[in-house]
């Protein structure tokens, strides 16, 4: 499904008198994966809940806290990344007695984050790294062609953070996440976007750093 460019221009926020963010000028193109680097603190949640509201229409989110309704399963919180294209008796009656094509389809998408058997548990039961996988199923099961994460990946290892990536990859024309994964920004990700005092100071295609060109950017201030 195609999705227009997102445009922010001169965007700005700030949260109790406070700037987050001043002249932002960002243009993410159909087909950009787009990493947002940088140190806590410097306004990468403000900036993706900029983004999301530019394309909330074609875009899935994965918030950086998992986002889950604990005490109901993972099979449900994951089909919610559908509920608002299904009618309100379907989902009515999801919540009591799925259909077995719905469970499928959920259980499918679950394996391809490796959680395929924790489909009946609870979701509060599960760790936190399961807890942020499901929440990237419930993403991919969502379908839209823009994924905006918030630290999809922060409590994976790296060759987890990697895969899930590549499955996200595979199933969004257009990435726009924030990690704090340097290396795995450079490997999997096609540009590089880094912010510092709420200020965009590189934006650059990834095959053209290293991490040494992004360090400073992470080291405590002084």
């Amino acid at each position: 499904m195609p999705h227009t460019p997102i445009v922010l221009s001169a965007a700005s926020a700030s949260y109790g008198g406070r700037a987050v963010l001043s002249g932002i000028d960002l243009t993410i193109r159909p087909g950009e994966r787009v990493a947002l680097l940088g140190r806590s603190g410097a306004g990468k949640s403000t900036l993706l809940g900029l983004i999301y509201e530019q394309a909330r229409r074609d875009a899935a989110l994965v918030p950086q806290a998992a986002a889950l309704v604990r005490p109901l399963s993972v099979f449900h919180n994951v089909y919610m990344g559908r509920l608002d294209r299904r009618s309100t008796l379907h989902n009515l009656r999801t919540l009591l007695r799925p259909a077995r094509a719905d469970v499928e389809a959920v259980r499918a998408v679950l394996d391809r984050v490796g959680l395929a058997d924790t489909l009946r548990r609870r979701a509060g039961e599960l760790s936190g790294g399961q807890q942020q996988r499901v929440s990237v199923a419930r993403a991919l099961y969502n379908g839209r062609p823009v994924l905006i994460g918030d630290e999809p990946v922060s409590a994976l290892d790296r060759r987890q953070g990697a895969a899930v990536l590549g499955e996200l990859k595979a199933s969004h024309a257009t990435l726009v996440v924030a990690l704090h994964d340097i290396a795995l920004a450079l490997a999997e990700m096609s540009r590089i976007v880094v912010l510092d005092h709420g200020r965009i100071v590189l934006d650059a295609p990834a095959a053209g750093l290293d991490p040494a060109r992004l360090a400073p950017y992470y080291e405590p201030e002084r």
